[in-house]
């Protein structure tokens, strides 16, 4: 008998468990709790007593010739807001929605609860009963297999990948998609599956013809249906009446308008001027000079064009002019930093920017993440082990800094220091020219995309020149563009790499091995290094802030050692005018201001 209790408190206990682990969960994060209770009837950064109307337009540079983001053919030629998180995603939609005032947590959309264990070893989405297509067939759990499936097969990097860390993919009931998990998956994978994988009908898809482009207007959960496609120039958007989720609290204040139109330009300029005339309604703009001397115009001066200055509380992020490593003349980190040295900030700040800008010296600085000035503690040498010698001592120590140069274009202290390292990358002045042990000169081409890119790399080639390099500067339309960094054709180029207060799986896509050689991808730095790998990994795979920050701050610290490129500069605050008739709510959340909680004051 008291060996039949033992057993039956064993099963009960072991069926308890179970229970437990798989307690439905109305809200998922990176790390710690959800900010918001489960009875929360709105994100705290939107107005829920907003008047829906009205419509706005967008302006955007380039072109489009498609309407399905998901394939490769598709990229940078989609309609924007088909996927899209700055308009919003107004076709398709994922399975849970993200809070953009917490770092990393996300609350019920398509899946109205999620379950999962404390290894997270699985996730298994419960899709919203009320969750349905604009044609209004409903959304099952059979499109969530299909949509998956389907991009696996089809669909473009990063869509292609999402399985990959996935063992089984299951059907649980009538509406419910269970994932579980392989070796491959760290701790962000469920996180990723439940944001970054659109959900599609599979009723109205035929999977043979998906990876063609298409201008047909799909059909899709989100709020907005297609209403007018002008290849190329323009697409609008209109509010479906019968949106399933206009209630559901992580959407209550967002989708405003009526109508939203996308129009495109070939150049920001031409974006600028249909801004000023009222054909655009708002414009973000990123340029000091252009925001301090652009907007005298008589709009302005009425009142009948504002402009605002956000202030998010997010890390730096990192642009700067990157170094293509596949080319064998970048190839040693020596001869990176010697170039990284060459760039004289403080000239182009005060003579280009009206020294509106601040050096960049971390991928995350501003925030607790950054390395920048901070020693390395003994979990973050704990987590670097050997690579820690790697690592640039003033780096480790928190004392590195860039060199600060006396801003005349010609600072001789510090290009010395960039001719040295240099020579220790097997350079040296020769009649005049840079040149390696064969004589040959050190000789790049810097492909810019724009205007403004290409002042700044102007200024970088006159301080290179000094040195005896030849540059050559080579600016070329958005599709080439493309084409060429889609292919990795380049010596150099300036990019931005974003960064978060969650930084994750995309540090993947910018860094991995796995990456180097994937076309599409933003391994634009041509990285193949293990340790890079490792320390990925440790981002990946944290189980709590305290490692999740020692991790963050190590690769931080190996990145700036590596040299992949030359930091350039950033601001701090966000700029975009708007029309007066474009309003936003008083609540800024940590991300910064949010265009699809923006609406129409005109309406009444």
């Amino acid at each position: 008998m008291q060996a039949l209790r033992i057993f039956t408190f064993l099963i009960f206990a072991i069926f308890s468990s179970t229970a437990a682990l798989a307690q439905p969960l109305y809200a998922i994060t990176m790390h710690g709790d959800p900010a918001l209770p489960a009875d929360y009837t709105h994100f705290p950064y939107v107005n829920p007593d907003v008047k829906k109307g009205g419509h706005i337009t967008y302006g955007v540079v380039g072109t489009y010739d498609n309407l399905n983001p998901f394939i490769l053919k598709s990229m940078r030629t989609t309609a924007r807001g088909m996927w899209d998180p700055e308009f919003g995603n107004l076709v398709y939609e994922s399975l849970m929605q993200r809070s953009r005032d917490e770092p990393f947590t996300m609350y019920g959309l398509l899946a109205q609860t999620v379950e999962w264990d404390e290894d997270r070893t699985f996730i298994q989405f419960n899709l919203n009963p009320a969750a349905k297509w604009s044609d209004g067939q409903p959304l099952t759990a059979d499109d969530v297999i299909f949509s998956f499936n389907l991009l696996r097969e089809k669909g473009r990097s990063p869509f292609s990948n999402r399985l990959d860390s996935v063992e089984k993919m299951e059907k649980v009931g009538d509406s419910s998609v269970r994932f579980t998990f392989n070796k491959k998956a760290d701790r962000e994978t469920p996180m990723i599956l439940a944001l970054s994988v659109p959900i599609l009908p599979k009723h109205a898809i035929n999977p043979d013809t998906f990876d063609q482009t298409s201008l047909t207007p799909p059909i899709g959960s989100g709020p907005y249906r297609v209403k007018t496609v002008n290849p190329g120039e323009s697409i609008t958007f209109e509010r479906n009446p019968d949106y399933w989720a206009k209630d559901l609290p992580s959407k209550v204040g967002m989708d405003n308008y009526d109508t939203i139109s996308v129009d495109y330009f070939l150049q920001e300029t031409t974006l600028f001027e249909a801004f000023k005339k009222g054909d655009v309604d708002v414009y973000e703009d990123g340029s000091p000079g252009h925001w301090a001397d652009a907007y005298d115009f008589p709009a302005v001066s009425s009142g009948e064009v504002v402009k605002d200055v956000f202030t998010p509380k997010l890390p730096s992020g990192m642009l700067g002019f990157v170094f293509n490593t596949r080319r064998p003349i970048f190839a040693n980190p020596k001869v990176r930093e010697g170039l990284s040295l060459a760039f004289d900030f403080e000239w182009v700040n005060r003579n280009l920017s009206s020294n509106a800008y601040t050096r960049t010296e971390s991928f995350w600085q501003n925030s607790d993440l950054s390395s920048y000035g901070v020693p390395a503690n003994q979990r973050e040498l704990e987590m670097l082990g050997p690579i820690k010698n790697r690592i640039d001592p003033a780096v480790l120590d928190g004392t590195y800094k860039l060199p600060v140069s006396d801003g005349s274009g010609r600072d001789r202290t510090v290009l010395k220091q960039a001719v040295d390292l240099l020579r220790e990358g097997g350079y040296t002045i020769r009649d005049g020219k840079m040149v390696d042990a064969n004589g040959r000169q050190l000789s790049f081409e810097i492909m810019t995309q724009n205007i403004d890119q290409e002042r700044i790399a102007i200024a970088y080639r006159r301080s290179l020149e000094l040195l005896g390099i030849a540059v050559a500067i080579r600016t070329v339309d958005d599709s080439q563009y493309q084409r060429r960094t889609i292919s990795f054709d380049y010596d150099m180029i300036m990019k931005v790499y974003p960064s978060s207060l969650s930084p994750g799986i995309e540090q993947i896509s910018y860094w991995s091995s796995q990456t180097r050689n994937k076309e599409g991808s933003s391994n634009f730095a041509g990285v193949a290094d293990p340790d890079v790998d490792t320390l990925i990994s440790h981002i990946l795979t944290a189980r709590n802030a305290d490692d999740f920050r020692a991790a963050v701050r190590s690769f931080d610290r190996l990145l700036i050692s590596g040299h992949y490129l030359v930091p350039l500069y950033h601001i701090d605050d966000q700029w975009i005018a708007r029309h007066k008739r474009i309003g936003h709510p008083e609540t800024l959340p940590l991300y910064g201001y949010q265009l699809p909680v923006w609406w129409d004051a005109t309406v009444q």
